[in-house]
């Protein structure tokens, strides 16, 4: 009895376990497979190195190699873009038809001849006052002697000198006594030809910049441009490069003034702008070295012309004049300087007299160039200058304009003092 009470509970147990498995068995196939990872387990990291795995060998198929699924539309091709316009011609045409954006083209710089006269407008808008003044003086019907010291004050005012203001008053007494009559164009005809007279017309005026003959190794001509601070030597460098563009010379610009960057970049834009290189060196360098190397290299380019801007200084910096020495040496070596041109502001009537006289000491001045002579009466400046100096005004700035440098003509200069 107990062996079969024993057999039953076996078999009760093995029942029992039976129907567990199966129903646990139920359980895991109906669940899904959980596709989330659990929290806390580490993303796996690329292996490098020697823990790399080795590269697959299977071939890598293009686009056109593979199947497409069926039923699945091909893409459907871009639409074509359409075509680019066509690029305007002429100077305002900064991108090429392949799109590549082109260098600006060079202007064309106004021919010198004329400048002046062109500019006469200009000039005779500031400097009418004295013209006007001396010629409505000279038309009184008494010329007593208040008469002439109101004529000398005109003059001295509008800084012609003392002495140059007593020799043409005593002229003018002289050649008005004997005319006796005294018709508004007689006195025009007269005035003039004593002021042209007064300036001077024998004076070599014109500035050279040709390229020296094969019998002096055909070196290029040199000139120098000094002056102090903020009389304009940067910006006159750059027009006087434009004036002798103009007149089919090969411009080399150096980049002498070290001591501004923006010097040595303003001066590099007004030589792209019409096609003259710019040698510069380092900021801060030693201006002679710069000065040295563009004549060189002008040299070597065939250039007809370098011109040097030299950095500002005041008149009263001994040791600042005395570099400036330097320069003009160093620059001899390659064979003398041909011009030494000193830049007046022509606002400064006599205290550019004071700045000319130390610079003509340090450098030998060839010639004078007034600036913003537009913006004073004090056209007299002219003749001061050159009293002072012994040398000839060559070039005369009169606005802000590219081409608003001119050679001076003595005439043309006297015909916008006076009118017509």
């Amino acid at each position: 009895m107990e062996y079969v009470i024993l057999a039953v509970a076996i078999a009760v147990v093995a029942i029992g376990a039976i129907t567990g498995f199966v129903v646990s068995g139920r359980r895991r196939r109906t669940l899904p497979p959980s596709s989330r990872v659990p929290i806390g387990t580490p993303t796996a990291e690329p292996r490098v190195g020697e823990d790399a795995e080795t590269p697959r060998d299977t071939p890598t198929r293009t686009i056109d190699q593979v199947d497409l699924p069926t039923g699945t539309a091909a893409p459907e091709a871009a639409p074509e873009a359409p075509p680019l316009p066509e690029a305007p011609a002429g100077p305002e045409a900064p991108v090429s038809a392949e799109g590549a954006v082109t260098a600006p083209p060079l202007e064309v710089p106004e021919p010198t001849a004329g400048r002046l006269v062109r500019l006469r407008t200009r000039l005779s808008r500031s400097q009418n006052s004295l013209g006007k003044g001396l010629l409505s003086l000279l038309s009184r019907e008494h010329l007593d002697e208040d008469t002439w010291e109101e004529i000398e004050d005109t003059l001295l005012t509008a800084d012609v000198g003392v002495a140059p203001t007593q020799e043409l008053v005593e002229r003018l007494r002289t050649r008005v006594k004997v005319l006796g009559t005294r018709t508004p164009e007689e006195l025009r005809g007269l005035l003039r030809e004593e002021l042209v007279a007064l300036i001077g017309t024998d004076a070599d005026r014109s500035l050279h910049s040709s390229r020296h003959s094969a019998a002096e190794a055909g070196r290029p001509s040199v000139v120098l441009v000094v002056g102090v601070n903020g009389v304009g030597k940067t910006t006159t460098t750059g027009k006087l490069a434009r004036v002798l563009v103009a007149d089919g010379r090969k411009v080399v610009l150096g980049a002498a003034d070290t001591f501004r960057a923006a010097a040595a970049d303003q001066l590099q834009t007004w030589g792209e702008r019409v096609g003259a290189r710019t040698v510069r060196g380092p900021e801060g360098g030693d201006p002679a070295s710069v000065a040295f190397d563009a004549v060189r290299e002008g040299a070597a380019e065939g250039a007809d012309t370098v011109l040097v801007d030299t950095a500002g200084r005041l008149h009263t910096k001994t040791g600042l004049m005395d570099e400036l020495g330097k320069v003009k040496r160093v620059v001899e070596k390659h064979g003398p300087v041909d011009e030494v041109l000193l830049v007046l502001d022509a606002t400064t009537g006599q205290n550019g007299l004071v700045q000319a006289r130390v610079f003509a000491e340090v450098v030998d001045i060839t010639g004078i160039v007034l600036t913003k002579l537009d913006g004073t009466a004090k056209g007299g400046i002219v003749i001061a200058v050159q009293r002072e100096l012994g040398v000839p005004v060559k070039l005369i700035g009169l606005g802000e304009g590219a081409d608003d440098l001119a050679p001076f003509e003595p005439g043309a200069f006297v015909d916008a003092l006076i009118g017509d």
